[in-house]
């Protein structure tokens, strides 16, 4: 069950890759080019997830799918959502901030020490790893979940507040499935560190794809970008 619910939130986000780097190409807007960098990674991070249950763990298939799934995937969502709802001078100050940090975990993931892991079951980080990878993956994916689902929460809250808008029901519904897909992706490692049942965690990665990719879909249907209510209350 583990790998057939990796090999769809592989198959889901691929699309949505794809997706996003066709937008790119057409219109070069960089929050395009920020979604498909995040997506290209959860997928090459559920192909981590779908080879370690499926075949074993090493240690270099779990240094992977730690690094691109739970401390640099997320924050290049963010990174999205960044671009649409702040100045674009500051935009770009955040998006090579990230660089930044996406370059030092990228670091710290392939040379810090670990223990050794086997078998199929899905690792816990806290049982692999020490402060400072967990310590990454608590601040970069919390700060980014709390400004995707912020801001996809505020952009739902102007649209339903202003009804003269075109599509202003269909886009506040798609704000609120990102929000809700993000903080079903959020839940998964707390499903796994608390309940610890790999099947729940593999669950929450393939609906909470899903459910994004959903939202994003519904937005972009007619509309040249996703949350059109940015900072400036356009």
């Amino acid at each position: 069950m583990v790998v057939g619910l990796a090999f769809v939130a592989v198959v889901v986000s691929t699309l949505f890759a794809q997706s996003m780097l066709v937008r790119y190409t057409a219109g070069h807007e960089p929050q395009h080019r920020a979604w498909a960098v995040a997506l290209a990674m959860f997928a090459l991070a559920s192909v981590a997830l779908a080879s370690g249950t499926a075949t074993g763990w090493d240690n270099g298939t779990f240094r992977a799918f730690y690094l691109l799934g739970a401390v640099v995937n997320v924050p290049w969502l963010a990174m999205g959502t960044v671009y649409l709802l702040a100045r674009a001078h500051l935009a770009r100050r955040i998006h090579w901030g990230l660089v930044l940090f996406s370059g030092f975990a990228a670091g710290v993931l392939l040379s810090c020490p670990m223990e050794t892991v086997h078998g199929t079951a899905v690792p816990v980080g806290k049982d692999v790893f020490g402060a400072l990878p967990r310590i990454l993956a608590a601040v970069g994916s919390g700060v980014a979940a709390v400004v995707i689902i912020g801001g996809a929460l505020v952009s739902a809250w102007r649209f339903l507040r202003n009804p003269g808008l075109p599509d202003h029901g269909r886009l506040a519904g798609a704000n609120a499935l990102i929000a809700l897909g993000t903080l079903v992706l959020s839940s998964g490692g707390l499903v796994q560190g608390v309940v610890g049942h790999d099947e729940a965690f593999a669950l929450s990665l393939a609906v909470g794809i899903s459910i994004v990719y959903c939202g994003f879909v519904l937005a972009t249907g007619g509309q040249k970008s996703l949350l059109v209510a940015n900072s400036h209350g356009e």
